[in-house]
Parts: C-alpha cells; structure tokens; sequence
C-alpha cells in the first residue's frame, strides 16, 4: 500500500541517488515493502532523469568524442535492453534471493569507487588517443549487469574505460555518463510496459532524482562527498546484511 510516508521516503531516497551514484533508490523502495523486481523496475525508471542531469552537466568533455560515443553507445543500449529482459524473465523468487548480494555488491563498488578513479587517473594521459575496439564486448557487459540491476553500473563502466582508453579522466568520465544513460534508459523503455512500474512512486522519484543532481553540482564545493558516499556505503550494507539474513 502506497501510504504519504512512503512516497515521500521514496522521493528522499531518488534524491539521495541523484547526489551520489548509490543504491539509495532501489533499495529504500524495497525496505518500504515494494516487491523486488517491481522496486527495481520503478527505480531504473525513476532515476532515468539524473542519469541525463549528469550527461548534459558534462557535455563540454565530449567534445571530439563522436567515434567513442558511436562504437560504445550501442553495445550499452542492446545491453540494457538484454538486462531488463533477463529481469523481467527471470522469476521475482530468483531476483529476491540475489538481491542482498547485488546490494552488498554495489556498497563495495561505491566504497571503492575513489580508489578506482585515483587508478585511472593514474594510468592515464593528457591527450586522447586511438579508440580501442576491446572497449565494446566489456561495455556491452557492464551494460546487462545495468540493465538488470542497476546500481554501481557508473563505477564499473569508469573501470573499463579507464582498462581499454588512454585519455583524461574527465573525458572518459563523461563518456561514462552517456554509456550509463544508455543503458538505463534501454533498459527504462522496456519496463514502460511491463505493467510492473509503480507510477506514483516513479514521478516522485524522478523529481527527487533530478532535484539531487542539480542540488548536488550546486553544494559538491560545500559539502564532503566522502562523508555522503560513505553514508550511503554504510545503509547499502546494512540493508544488504538485513536481506541476507531474511533469507
């Protein structure tokens, strides 16, 4: 039953995931007794606006980034799709009892998340170069995983980037931010209709979710991000061991 309280914690969490790349969405609809898949459908739907909040805020770095965006762009499209298929075929028992996992999975991912960056940024250059095509098959992978589940897909895709691409960090993090909206929105489209998006709580989301990522670019000199990721680490963990334990 969708009560105030509901919808209103639901909005506080899109906002949450729109600050940070987080599972604060998905999982707060789940704790608040949404089914699963259905929570992670509306979640997928929900977040589509931060996922284009956090394009367009960078859409200076991909400039000359045409070839990048037309080799990998696709392989993030049919992925999403491939996942969003694979979770709404697979049965809601199956998704329930990976769910904790996926969780704790993510939180790991977010925790790690600086290291992998300070990797990358380490590994490499100050001017692009030659695109590799290697980059396709692990995009269109990550993409799957994106399309099924969802949360820390931005910090996976960065990690293959950052294997397969000789580039600047910001560069390779702005076509991070196209390849996750790729996804996402494949995946999105195809949940429309599934029958299993619950709208009130999807419209309150999306607002959240956008209002999170313009909050975010406007306070990111104001506030510290560790402390908001690791905030959001810790729930995420909490959360995971809770389902876990119910199982």
């Amino acid at each position: 039953m969708l009560t105030g309280t509901v919808i209103v914690l639901a909005g506080l969490a899109a906002c949450a995931a729109g600050l940070v790349n987080a599972l604060a969405g998905g999982g707060a609809l789940i704790s608040l007794g949404v089914p699963a898949v259905m929570a992670n459908v509306t979640n997928t739907v929900a977040l589509c606006p931060g996922y284009l909040g956090g394009a367009v805020a960078q859409k200076n770095d991909l400039r000359g980034q045409g070839k990048r965006l037309r080799m990998l762009v696709p392989a993030a499209v049919i992925g999403g799709i491939i996942g969003g298929i694979l979770l709404l075929w697979i049965s809601s028992e199956v998704f329930q009892v990976l769910v904790p996992f996926l969780i704790l999975f993510t939180s790991g991912l977010l925790a790690i998340q600086d290291r992998v960056r300070d990797w990358i940024g380490r590994h490499t250059t100050g001017a692009g170069t030659a695109d590799r095509k290697g980059a396709v098959v692990p995009i269109g992978l990550a993409a799957v995983y994106g399309g099924y589940f969802g949360p820390g897909l931005s910090v996976i895709v960065l990690a293959v980037l950052g294997l397969t691409m000789d580039d600047t960090l910001p560069r390779l993090n702005a076509v991070k931010q196209c390849i996750s909206l790729s996804a996402n929105v494949a995946a999105a489209v195809l949940f429309l209709f599934s029958g299993m998006v619950v709208w009130p709580l999807a419209l309150v989301m999306g607002a959240g979710a956008l209002a999170g990522g313009m909050l975010g670019g406007k306070i990111a000199g104001r506030i510290n991000p560790d402390l908001l990721r690791w905030t959001i680490v810790v729930i995420g963990a909490v959360i995971g061991i809770v389902f876990l334990l119910r199982l």
